[in-house]
């Protein structure tokens, strides 16, 4: 390390060098953070997380009776230990309560004064966070699993559904309307992601085993249909192409939105060249996936060597995205773990645990500074 700060120093090295190599030696030195709490406010499980990516210092957590938590992880006190402190959180006694599991919870990527929440009532609730009232509520006919919203999106304002039917909706916030229905899929949408690198460009996971890369500008249907075997077991059309043998219930895009993350119920992770659709065949190893709903994982972002960081039982399992290489298991839970989000600012990694509800904080053992 003395050495980056040396040729830095020097003017040798490009600043970001320094920064990626402490970034990963923290990423590769994660372990529970004992020092370190989060307040617990939920009574039951916890089923998806969200740090705001403006100040990366506010986290929503929704659980599975309906409630969201908003929580502040900066540490004001400065004193060695110190919990996380809620703010503020939708309970059960408030009026516009999920009345069901949230399954989703997502700030607004340019501006923390507004977040959205989709749940198993059928419904996606845009909040103002200041006021926590609700500005737009969507109704569906169809149970919510997953929605997202571009992280670069600067041309449009759409939020992308999935249900229990086998059609993808888009939710303009500007109109207050579903603008756009997205046909080819056979069966229940698990999983939505928007790419970080195009703001038009979205991927969809289903049930019927099949990941779709879509356009939302054309009217033709979608770019690719992922496709396991490269087309090289079967020459069938398209249409037949399947991502996994299983249900296709995660999808994470990486950083630089150059490759797309896939896992599924064949306990299978896959990495997908997210410009041509081809399968990269890099391979994970079994990664243990029974969720019977959206498996939500996440990436590193700004290491030497990116990392993947997926729920896997009771446990996080630490992946090199680019060799496969299992790096170590992040353990602590004692049942089975839903999500995971990544702090990029200090290297940890939140995870919360389906039940009971208890959200654990790991960092790397050094300071933050």
């Amino acid at each position: 390390m003395l050495g980056f700060f040396l040729a830095r120093q020097a003017g040798l090295d490009d600043p970001l060098r320094l920064r990626r190599a402490e970034s990963t030696r923290r990423v590769l030195g994660l372990e529970l953070n004992k020092d370190r709490d989060v307040e617990r406010i939920h009574g039951s499980g916890v089923n998806t997380l969200d740090i705001e990516p403006v100040e990366a210092r506010y986290m929503l957590s929704g659980g599975s009776d309906g409630v969201i938590v908003l929580y502040d992880l900066e540490n004001s006190s400065r004193q060695p230990y110190y919990t996380c402190k809620a703010v503020c959180s939708v309970g059960r006694n408030h009026p516009d309560v999920h009345k069901y599991s949230v399954e989703t919870v997502q700030w607004y990527p340019h501006d923390t004064g507004m977040f959205t929440s989709s749940s198993f009532d059928k419904t996606l609730k845009v909040w103002d966070t200041n006021t926590l009232q609700t500005a737009d509520v969507f109704n569906f006919e169809e149970t919510v699993y997953s929605h997202h919203m571009s992280p670069v999106a600067t041309k449009h304002c759409l939020v992308a559904v999935g249900t229990r039917g086998p059609k993808v909706q888009l939710c303009d916030l500007k109109s207050g309307s579903c603008s756009h229905i997205l046909q080819g899929h056979r069966q229940e949408i698990l999983a939505v992601s928007w790419s970080p690198r195009c703001e038009y460009v979205l991927a969809t996971a289903s049930a019927d085993s099949r990941v779709k890369l879509w356009d939302v500008r054309r009217a033709s249907g979608c770019l690719i249909t992922l496709d396991q075997h490269n087309g090289k077991k079967s020459q069938a059309v398209e249409s037949a192409n399947t991502a996994h043998n299983g249900k296709v219930n995660g999808l994470c895009f990486t950083s630089d939105g150059l490759h797309l993350l896939t896992v599924g119920t064949d306990n299978r992770m896959r990495l997908w060249n997210s410009s041509n659709g081809e399968n990269t065949l890099v391979n994970y190893g079994k990664v243990c996936n029974d969720s019977r709903k959206g498996l939500k994982f996440t990436v590193s972002y700004g290491c030497s060597s990116e990392f993947v960081f997926v729920p896997y039982g009771s446990t996080i399992a630490v992946y090199t995205v680019y060799s496969g290489e299992q790096i170590t298991m992040l353990k602590g839970h004692y049942k089975s773990v839903d999500c995971c989000v990544f702090q990029s600012n200090f290297q940890p990694t939140t995870k919360s645990q389906l039940n009971p509800a208890f959200e654990d904080a790991w960092s790397s053992s050094d300071e933050e500074g």
